[in-house]
């Protein structure tokens, strides 16, 4: 196939995706990808590894990805496209940097659905015995959580439309939940002395580098994880240039909020008695719900263990539809083979993909079998996938600045700080969880050695990409010497200055890459399908 009746076909698909997003639905989208399992797990986890200090996790983890998702929202408004972090860097840098990206983002996405599917049953197993057992789910449990699978696919096979309604109203009670048990909790169980630092070893019980590895580890950037929905929607948004910005940025700072409240609150309701051993002794399977129940609210701990459904399961509808559109994404950019690139004319919704992520979602579901042992290892390549859009959208800013829609002011500083800040964020996650991701990031390498081989062959993409494996290859080196689980070579403070460095020099590099391969592969024109369709009644 010539590669002009390749790209023939491309836009043929792309033109069959549905505009039917406003934005009230574009925010419910990622508020609901935001709240999802990790409301009802991160609090303790995050306790469990930092004490009241956690309360500095969600501060740092929230903060960073304002700061990059400021950019990511301003690069999405000026290039809308589905799967739009696939897509960007095989623009802006090429196929190496886009196979490193796509594969990173396939895993973190991918597991979406099974972690929360896990979290589903850990909460039910309170009431329906033989689900979870010693820490991970059991055979039967394994098959329900592939039952809850199947019906996040059936959701988005009918069309965006369908799913964008269901997701709006579950998404009202995701919000609901959590700020009746902030409320409750706060009102009726709230201990000051676990957080004033007078007791169980102070605010800081571990150091102040715990509350920066929890970051990763404990789940908050899974937690997270999630508002880039309306991104990897843009073809599907009426008007992607105004909603897209507003949605993302109204839905993360919102979580934010919501994060705070329900960290304060944990750690203020949680027993003294299950306090004898630190913080990090503490273990609940249903850790808000257990709370409630020892507070007396026992109407709460039901209306809890109803939502430990409904929130994972929103959480896991909304990444359902965005993995299918990043794979999607990646058939194009013929990481994948190019039938997965195929969008159903009669629904509008990649239907092909929607089967493939299943099937890799129960391949993470089968050998993990718990929420935390799934979000742990593959929570940060998400966040890397981010850090590379940041390259991205400084390259087209410099590449072609009237083209910006300028949406955010200021992403030229912006862009390299939150690339320095995500970085940092990844090597504070630790040496125990970074030598599982960093290698699979790396093998990715060679699904890059065997495209070049069979149908590029281009030696200057390989120059103008070989940043990323440097940078890769340099953070586990320093993760493996540094003060993050490592051997302690490079003692802390002195390990994270130079992880920023070395983070300033990648993104200096990536740049200088960007702009050689733009100098001979030129951007793609600007959309002319993204013009509003008049709004559904009542909509914006």
């Amino acid at each position: 196939m010539t590669s002009h009746a390749t790209g023939d076909r491309a836009s043929s698909q792309e033109h069959r995706f549905r505009r039917h997003l406003g934005f009230w639905q574009l925010t419910a989208i990622a508020f609901g990808g935001v709240i999802g399992s990790g409301w009802l797990l991160s609090p303790m986890h995050a306790a469990a590894a930092a004490g009241p200090a956690s309360m500095i996790t969600w501060v740092v983890g929230g903060g960073a990805l304002v700061l990059i998702a400021l950019v990511m929202v301003e690069l999405g408004a000026t290039m809308p496209e589905a799967g739009g972090l696939v897509r960007w860097p095989l623009h802006t840098s090429g196929r190496l940097v886009a196979t490193l990206v796509g594969i990173g983002i396939w895993i973190a996405y991918a597991t979406n659905p099974p972690s929360e599917s896990a979290a589903m049953l850990q909460y039910m197993s309170k009431y329906v015995p033989g689900l979870f057992s010693g820490g991970r789910l059991t055979p039967v449990g394994v098959l329900l959580g592939l039952g809850f699978m199947a019906v996040f696919v059936a959701v988005n096979w009918f069309g965006v439309k369908l799913f964008a309604h269901v997701n709006l109203g579950i998404t009202i009670a995701k919000f609901a939940v959590p700020a009746l048990t902030v409320v409750m909790l706060l009102a009726t169980g709230f201990h000051a002395r676990n957080i004033t630092g007078t007791g169980h070893g102070g605010f800081a019980p571990y150091g102040y580098a715990a509350p920066l590895s929890a970051i990763a580890t404990a789940g908050v950037i899974y937690a997270y994880t999630g508002f880039q929905g309306p991104i990897d929607l843009a073809a599907e948004a009426r008007n992607p240039r105004r909603d897209i910005p507003r949605a993302v940025l109204t839905a993360l700072l919102l979580s934010m909020v919501v994060y705070l409240a329900l960290q304060l609150a944990f750690l203020g309701a949680v027993p003294g008695a299950d306090l004898i051993h630190g913080w990090n002794g503490i273990d609940f399977n249903s850790p808000f719900a257990e709370l409630a129940t020892s507070l007396n609210l026992t109407w709460l701990s039901w209306i809890l263990y109803g939502d430990a459904i409904a929130s994972p399961a929103g959480s896991a509808m909304v990444f359902t539809a965005e993995t299918s559109r990043e794979v999607y994404a990646l058939g194009r950019n013929r990481l994948l083979p190019e039938a997965v690139a195929t969008v159903h004319q009669g629904s509008g919704v990649p239907r092909r993909a929607l089967l493939l992520n299943f099937v890799v979602g129960a391949a993470f579901l089968l050998p993990f079998g718990n929420w935390q042992s799934i979000v742990a290892a593959t929570s940060v390549l998400g966040l890397f996938a981010y850090s590379v859009s940041l390259v991205s959208e400084a390259s087209v800013r410099r590449a072609d600045p009237a083209r910006m829609a300028n949406w955010v002011h200021g992403t030229r500083f912006l862009a390299p700080a939150g690339f320095v800040i995500a970085t940092l964020i990844f090597y504070w996650a630790g040496w125990h969880e970074l030598r599982i991701a960093l290698p699979l990031l790396l093998i990715a390498v060679l699904v890059y050695v065997y495209q070049q081989i069979r149908h590029d062959q281009d030696r200057n993409d390989l120059a103008n990409g070989a940043w990323l494996v440097v940078y890769l290859v340099a953070l586990l080196v320093l993760s493996l010497i540094g003060s993050f689980g490592g051997h302690h070579v490079i003692p802390a403070p002195w390990d994270s200055v130079v992880v920023a460095v070395v983070a300033l020099g990648a993104y200096a590099l990536g740049l200088n890459g960007a702009a050689r391969h733009l100098a001979t592969h030129p951007l793609p024109p600007p959309h002319t399908d993204t013009e509003p369709e008049a709004p559904a009644p009542g909509e914006e």
